[in-house]
């Protein structure tokens, strides 16, 4: 079988480690080189990378993601989330390489009801959301051989995410407060990254796979209380500590951001595109915890 190169970007991060745990098949080398090696807001190291080697495709997954904290640092979420994905689209596209981009929920703005599809006008109401959508809109346009593939959520034993703090905080706390007007579909980092090495291995394989825009997450929809309700549950299951958790609205938890009231995300074009059909959440949450906390005693 003849050598095949994968380039990832954003190695570090929840999907990113994911990623370089998944096996890609025989015959398929991956490179994730840190944000020290390779700069994607340098458009002139870009080019360099990408015409480094023959890239079967590349997987980006690199995003600035402190929704907060893009309200005061604009600039910066912009150009990691806008203009480096013009910069890899751009460079891609005159290699001939395909590109999947990951994005987010968040360039709705959680007003609509029920699963959004993958055509509903985009709406972001921040600048986090804002700078993903921009870059969606640069992958589409500088790259034909592309894969927008929008998530959710994310969660995994790596890095802090919900899973973890909530882990962290009933170690620390006798009772959880937690906002139980905002629903979503948790993602396991693991059954994301799984999915974007079938779509990138399909495109690479494939000059004729269905460029456009996927969503991925978990199966089921939830609200972060009951997530969190959850994942006590799991934690008791597995001996570890568990506490109450208390449902609070989501005015009571002031952040510079108001986060989506509706994030659900239907996942029919993936399916229907790359016979990709994800698995509940709470079979991943349960996967996640048994990496965290060990697995759940069996009952007698």
């Amino acid at each position: 079988m003849a050598r095949r190169e994968i380039l990832v970007l954003g190695g570090g991060g929840q999907v990113g480690t994911e990623l370089q745990r998944q096996s890609f098949g025989e015959g398929v080398v991956v490179h994730a080189p840190t944000r020290e090696a390779l700069d994607i807001t340098d458009e002139a190291a870009v080019a360099r990378a990408v015409a480094e080697r023959p890239y079967a495709a590349v997987i980006n997954t690199a995003a600035y993601t402190a929704v907060d904290k893009a309200e005061s640092d604009v600039a910066a979420a912009w150009r990691l989330n806008a203009l480096a994905p013009a910069y890899l689209a751009a460079e891609t596209a005159k290699a001939g390489i395909p590109l999947i981009h990951v994005s987010t929920d968040y360039v709705f703005d959680g007003s609509g009801t029920g699963a959004y599809p993958t055509d509903a006008p985009v709406h972001p109401v921040s600048v986090y959301g804002a700078s993903k959508a921009a870059g969606e809109m640069a992958v589409r346009t500088g790259n034909p051989r592309h894969a927008v593939v929008r998530t959710a959520w994310v969660v995994s034993p790596h890095r802090a995410n919900f899973v973890k703090t909530m882990l962290r905080l009933s170690a620390e706390r006798d009772k959880l407060t937690v906002v139980a007007d905002q629903r979503g579909c948790p993602t396991s980092a693991g059954d994301l990254a799984a999915a974007l090495v079938a779509i990138a291995l399909r495109f690479a394989e494939d000059e004729a796979a269905p460029a456009g825009t996927y969503h991925c997450v978990n199966a089921g929809a939830t609200t972060w209380y009951d997530f969190a309700v959850a994942i006590m549950a799991g934690a008791a299951a597995r001996g570890a500590r568990s506490v109450p958790v208390e449902p609070i609205p989501s005015t009571a938890f002031k952040t510079p951001v108001t986060r989506p009231a509706n994030s659900e995300l239907s996942t029919e074009t993936l399916t229907s595109a790359f016979g990709l059909v994800p698995r509940p959440w709470q079979a991943a949450l349960d996967d996640i915890l048994d990496q965290l906390i060990g697995p759940a005693a069996k009952q007698a």
